[in-house]
């Protein structure tokens, strides 16, 4: 068992009370917090951090992202939703092999770390490979293999519900419980109605949740109510969806009684603010849904729709846009934001002691370089977090007490190779003889 002792640091608890504790030491034993404040006397640490002109905070949790996509980045640009899909992204992926999931997987860990997130959700093909980055990182995650339901040639790798049964039998709760696995149902749009079914009975029987797309656009809402009579909410509803843990990403377009369901049935909602403006897509009710009692949690989808993984800049645009579209600057206070990026992610992934800096909760922390001159006069630190913090401020990330950055520099992994090998399998993929797999029609 390692211990960690941080001397002397500013302290964003994000507890009950929201405190900011100054000149405070944090000590990790294990895979514990121990204290925030005064360190137990004798506390002998294997390693010290010296705290001076850092703050401490929750590491972020990523709610909702499609890691191995960071081999895509830059190939889908400048385009709509519908032509995003059928004409580059469902495109290049008959190309993808298992091999390259690992290295563009591994890559976005590398990223993630980076930027500060401890954790993220995700959702793609052969699991088993990003489950193998995950566990290399020394990250969290929740893992949701993708599948559609409409027959194995439209299956990424040919994958089989049974297949994924597999997975998730082996991978649910490995690596000391820093792996969940949830069912992937792409989405409403995408699964016939008695696949759904399926899914949800296989989910009961492993005791796992669900994570899939959700009310993405009005063309799907429009399309939901000609086929099935109700909303994509109502819809999935009716199929038991919500009646397990359900991630439920974008949630963009969403009346008051899909609200009160979403609200009622405990769904987390995951918001991703980038790849909406990005793509024109609209933007989902964040205020709305807070309001409603939904768990709003942030994320920052995949960097082939939003071209990076920084949940930094997340913060930022959450912030920004919805003070500016509902005219209230008061909306959305820079400490409430905080807790949507680490508190309600970590409830969404599962990790539900995660996100408070306090004696007996999981240490999994990161720590943030404030001498850089954007960062003065440090009036208000949290809104230095939300509205100037950069990656490269993010100095220190500890995963359940054990250091995955140290000054700046990754541990776990060899970013220098898996740049390398990522961009190579990258450019083999879009260089292949490609075919639309399946095709999107809202």
């Amino acid at each position: 068992m390692t211990s960690i002792l941080i001397q002397n640091v500013t302290a964003i608890t994000l507890d009950e009370r929201d405190r900011i504790l100054r000149d405070v030491d944090i000590a990790i034993e294990g895979r514990t917090i121990v204290a925030v404040g005064e360190a137990p006397e004798g506390f002998a640490a294997d390693e010290v951090i010296d705290g001076r002109e850092r703050v401490a905070l929750p590491g972020f949790f990523n709610a909702h992202t499609h890691a191995a996509m960071t081999l895509e980045r830059g190939w889908a640009e400048d385009l709509p939703f519908d032509r995003w899909l059928n004409e580059k992204i469902w495109v290049a992926e008959s190309a993808l092999e298992e091999e390259d999931v690992y290295w563009g997987a591994a890559l976005a860990c590398c990223e993630m770390i980076h930027s500060g997130i401890v954790g993220f959700a995700d959702h793609y093909f052969w699991m088993n490979q990003v489950a193998r980055a995950v566990e290399e990182s020394g990250m969290k995650a929740s893992l949701a293999w993708c599948q559609f339901g409409t027959g194995v040639e439209h299956e990424v790798g040919g994958a089989t519900l049974d297949g994924i049964v597999r997975f998730v039998r082996e991978w649910h709760g490995a690596a000391n419980g820093r792996i969940r696995c949830t069912m992937g149902p792409h989405s409403p749009y995408m699964c016939p109605p008695e696949f759904v079914r399926q899914v949800v009975r296989t989910a009961h029987a492993l005791d796992v949740g669900v994570h899939l797309h959700v009310a993405e656009s009005q063309e799907q809402v429009t399309n939901s109510l000609s086929t099935h009579g109700k909303t994509p909410v109502a819809h999935l509803a009716a199929l038991g969806v919500f009646d397990i843990p359900t991630i439920a990403a974008h949630c963009i377009v969403v009346s008051d009684q899909d609200i009160a369901t979403l609200a009622e049935k405990g769904v987390h909602v995951a918001h991703t603010p980038k790849t909406y403006l990005k793509l024109a897509m609209g933007m989902a009710p964040l205020p709305r849904l807070l309001e409603g009692g939904v768990n709003v949690a942030l994320g920052t989808d995949g960097p082939a729709s939003n071209n990076d993984l920084n949940m930094l800049e997340v913060l930022r645009i959450t912030g920004l846009y919805h003070k500016n579209a509902q005219s209230r600057p008061e909306v959305l206070p820079r400490t409430q934001i905080l807790r949507l990026a680490t508190q309600a992610g970590a409830q969404a992934l599962g990790f539900l002691e995660s996100g408070v800096l306090a004696p007996g909760r999981p240490a999994d922390l990161i720590l943030l370089d404030t001498s850089a001159c954007h960062w003065f006069p440090r009036h208000d630190l949290a809104a230095g977090i939300v509205y100037g913090a950069h990656p490269a401020d993010v100095s220190h990330v500890i995963v359940d007490g054990r250091l995955l950055l140290r000054d700046g520099e990754l541990l776990t992994l060899d970013e220098e190779r898996i740049c390398y090998e990522a961009e190579r399998r990258a450019f083999r993929m879009v260089g292949t003889p490609l075919r639309q797999v399946r095709a999107y029609r809202g």
